[in-house]
């Protein structure tokens, strides 16, 4: 993939992070330090990566610049390209979605996740992801989908997508800012709610292929996983092609292990857990449940400038489904955008109808109302980034 192009002139600045207080200063200033450390908790690394991690926590720490990965690193040459413009300078004044791929391709490059030997494929951060999909409080969030059946037909679509939605929320690096039990309430409404959009346009049409671009691991790609197996047993769909991580890429991303680990979980359980478990296990061998994975996925660029191959994939589908914080990010494009800019026309470029499914832990935000921008200023709380606030947004 080459260098993409640089932005036309009536797009707003990128978010960098040396805004002291902002978000993406938080983010390089104390979310990435203590991950750093809490990988280092979690699993007995020996001395070399002992010191490559403490090598990265010194490159990372306030006033550092951005080093180049060393030559002998797997992939050295295409991030040596796409950091010709950010080698040497701080890492708070670089483009914030750029520096925080790079400090996860780093913290990956300490520990030795690509270089023959031991280490190599060993994701960092699956004692997190496997703690919290086996813990007691999933087993009664898959308990309660014995309940959905008895749920009238529209509301079981809502109660579904919903559940997908909001899992959002628990997601391992939002809690290192947060704390384990900061999450706070989250609100009954909708920042935007386009729901029923959503729904109509997979209705009144042969099924076709739905992309479901998934987002973190454990207990968010439960509910996305439960969504799919609705999608193709009412017939919304005929297949879901499900976008996960080719490798550990944020803290708690999705890749294919942790997609066979929630299968696992579900198919262990009682009730329709279990059924659902069973059935997209059958859909995966029988090709209406596909997992793609593809380069560009840990990319630090925004789809704007996605490759071919991907264009493709997204325009041969009825509908794609982004979910979660980065992939919104991504597809908007990670810049001041004013809040009241419509979505759908910073989302013109996307080859295909897309929806958005995002709850808000971050400051980029577009296709708000006018009255509900006013109203969410008027409270004076951190709205953008508490992820007490969500949306439902749909581009035909």
């Amino acid at each position: 993939m080459s260098q993409p192009t640089p932005p036309g002139a009536d797009h707003p600045p990128v978010v960098v992070g040396n805004a002291v207080g902002s978000f993406a200063w938080g983010v390089l200033h104390d979310r990435h330090p203590a991950l750093v450390e809490r990988v280092r908790q979690a699993t007995a690394y020996p001395v070399e990566q002992q010191h490559a991690l403490d090598a990265l926590l010194r490159e990372i720490a306030e006033g550092g610049v951005i080093e180049p990965l060393n030559d002998t690193e797997p992939g050295a040459a295409q991030w040596r390209l796409w950091a010709k413009d950010h080698i040497g300078r701080c890492w708070a004044d670089v483009p914030f979605l750029w520096a925080e791929s790079y400090f996860y391709r780093k913290l990956l490059a300490a520990l030795g996740y690509f270089a023959p030997g031991p280490w190599q494929g060993i994701d960092p951060f699956a004692p997190f992801k496997r703690a919290e999909l086996m813990g007691t409080t999933v087993d009664s969030e898959l308990a309660v989908l014995d309940e959905i059946p008895r749920l009238p037909a529209p509301q079981q679509d809502t109660t579904l997508l919903h559940a997908s939605l909001w899992g959002n929320r628990a997601d391992l690096g939002f809690q290192l800012s947060t704390g384990d039990s900061g999450l706070g309430e989250r609100v009954t409404g909708l920042v935007v709610d386009d729901t029923a959009a959503l729904w109509d346009l997979l209705a009144g049409r042969p099924p076709g292929k739905v992309c479901l671009v998934a987002d973190n691991a454990g207990p968010e790609l439960l509910p996305d996983l439960v969504l799919a197996d609705h999608l193709l047993t009412t017939d919304r769909a005929s297949s879901v092609s499900l976008h996960i991580k080719p490798y550990p890429y944020y803290v708690s991303d999705a890749t294919t292990s942790d997609v066979l680990d929630c299968l696992a979980r579900m198919s262990a359980a009682s009730g329709r857990a279990a059924e659902i478990g069973r059935r997209l296990r059958q859909a995966v061998t029988g090709g209406r449940l596909v997992l793609r994975t593809y380069p560009f996925a840990c990319a630090p660029f925004p789809y704007e400038d996605m490759p071919d191959e991907i264009r493709e994939e997204f325009a041969s589908a009825t509908l794609t489904v982004m979910k979660g914080d980065l992939n919104y990010r991504r597809l908007v494009g990670d810049r001041h955008w004013p809040a009241t800019t419509p979505f759908s026309a910073v989302t013109a470029y996307f080859p295909g109808p897309v929806a958005a499914l995002r709850t808000l832990k971050s400051d980029v935000i577009t296709g708000l109302a006018p009255h509900t921008l006013t109203e969410l200023e008027a409270t004076g709380n951190a709205w953008r980034t508490s992820g007490t606030h969500a949306l439902v947004q749909v581009r035909t």
